[in-house]
């Protein structure tokens, strides 16, 4: 493997014992809630991170409670409920569903979100730079680099013109924007998109079987956090059908996929834990700016590419941050 940044990784630490109801806590206890947690060890890792650089090193001054909704969305609300009741400082979400629960939930305990929808579109927030109330985090955009993600994918496939999009239809946060964005830009360079969706593990096996029937040339994987959690399953699918694949995170090209170009989400996981540390040290979220990534990875799995028979451009492997082998 040919690596050209280093990335945050490391093993979960074990969840901190919070206070009971009735004692006073004596340390501050950050809630932590989004789905799919447990294939989310770097990013982790990440916020930890990023708490540990503002003075907060869990199991030492900081609680950490865990809460993870698998697969779906319908748990959060319960979930928070119980975060909220352990009186914890500060909460922190990953993903649109588990940040738009938490602004419901509570209007007092300050909220650091992690995710790829616009925070100003979906109400989570005033603007950018003054987010107001209780709320304010990191935004990936992930619906932004899909023009860029097209590029990158047609100067691999100049010949390509039939492009499946698999979308989640359970997570109309992320899908409806990125079938609009999607379909804008493949019309724009020329090329026929068919959607396929899934939201299930048997639904993806049918996307795919249903974008070889139409003849896809390759897939556009949309952004949603159950397809991360089926990432393996996912690039499994591609390279039995010999379909060239692009995706938004570099975990899909860890797994065996093709190609991913996004935000690195580790750094940004990082930022969600700076803006908690600086909370708890008594900074107000209304005050502090949504921030936008900075550090974007193209990705490439060669090994990958030659079992599908695919000559990687030298114009893209000299821009790939990182070349998997």
């Amino acid at each position: 493997m040919i690596r050209r940044r280093t990335f945050l990784a490391g093993a979960t630490a074990a969840v901190a014992a919070s206070p009971s109801r009735g004692q006073q806590p004596t340390r501050p206890v950050v809630g932590y809630i989004g789905l799919s947690l447990s294939v989310r060890q770097r990013w982790l890792a990440a916020f930890r991170d990023g708490l540990a650089s503002e003075g907060f090193v869990e199991g030492r001054n900081v609680a950490i409670e865990y809460r993870d909704a698998g697969d779906g969305n319908e748990r959060i609300p319960e979930l928070l409920a119980d975060l909220i009741g352990r009186r914890v400082a500060a909460v922190a979400t990953t993903g649109t569903a588990a940040a738009l629960a938490a602004q419901r939930a509570t209007t007092t305990i300050p909220i650091v979100f992690a995710i790829p929808a616009d925070p100003v579109r979906i109400g989570l927030v005033r603007s950018l730079n003054r987010p107001g109330g209780n709320v304010t985090g990191v935004t990936f955009l992930v619906t932004e680099l899909i023009p860029k993600r097209f590029a990158l994918l047609q100067e691999l496939l100049p010949a390509a013109r039939r492009i499946a999009v698999l979308v989640n239809p359970a997570n109309r946060d992320t899908m409806e924007p990125a079938i609009r964005e999607a379909v804008a830009v493949s019309t724009r360079l020329g090329l026929e998109t068919r959607v396929v969706s899934a939201s299930t593990a048997a639904g993806i096996v049918t996307a795919f079987a249903d974008a070889e029937g139409w003849g896809a040339e390759a897939l556009f994987l949309g952004g949603d956090p159950f397809f991360n959690s089926e990432r393996t399953l996912i690039a499994a699918e591609a390279a039995r059908r010999t379909l060239p694949a692009n995706y938004h995170l570099r975990d899909y090209v860890d797994a065996g996929g093709l190609m991913s170009y996004g935000p690195d989400l580790a750094d940004s996981n990082r930022q969600a834990g700076v803006y908690v540390g600086r909370i708890l040290k008594g900074e107000r979220p209304a005050d502090l700016p949504v921030v936008q990534p900075v550090r974007f990875e193209l990705v490439i799995n060669l090994k990958t590419a030659k079992a599908l028979g695919l000559a990687v451009p030298s114009t893209l492997i000299v821009q790939a941050d990182e070349l998997i082998e």
